[in-house]
């Protein structure tokens, strides 16, 4: 009964583990071309973007930081960068998991994009 007792406990402790890391922080963050001479930025909403692959016994994928970062970008099609900008690494994977980046940070807005001056 110990054996099982002591079995159980490794395997919860191992299927309940994962690790998250702070990759960077960033002030300034695009992937993006952006025309810095426009002068016509404001700073918009504090959003997050994350790609994900997920964990069958072996990674399905390798997740992108610049693919997290195009998602959060992407939130809003006036938006061309992020600004106070934080990247972490997150896995969790025993036979079954994933991994992931996720990028933080606030919206930076071009108004002088067409379409995009009510922002």
């Amino acid at each position: 009964m110990k054996k099982l007792a002591l079995a159980t406990a490794v395997l919860a402790t191992l299927m309940t583990t994962g690790c998250a890391q702070r990759i960077a922080d960033f002030t300034l963050a695009s992937t993006k071309n952006v025309d810095l001479n426009s002068g016509q930025f404001v700073k918009g909403e504090r959003v997050e973007g994350i790609d994900k692959k997920y964990v069958v016994l072996f990674p399905l994928g390798v997740p992108s930081v610049k693919e997290a970062a195009d998602r959060a970008i992407e939130t809003n099609p006036c938006a061309v960068a992020l600004t106070d900008v934080t990247a972490d690494s997150e896995a969790f994977a025993f036979l079954f998991g994933y991994v992931q980046y996720k990028i933080e940070g606030d919206l930076v807005i071009d108004t002088s994009r067409t379409g995009c001056s009510s922002n």
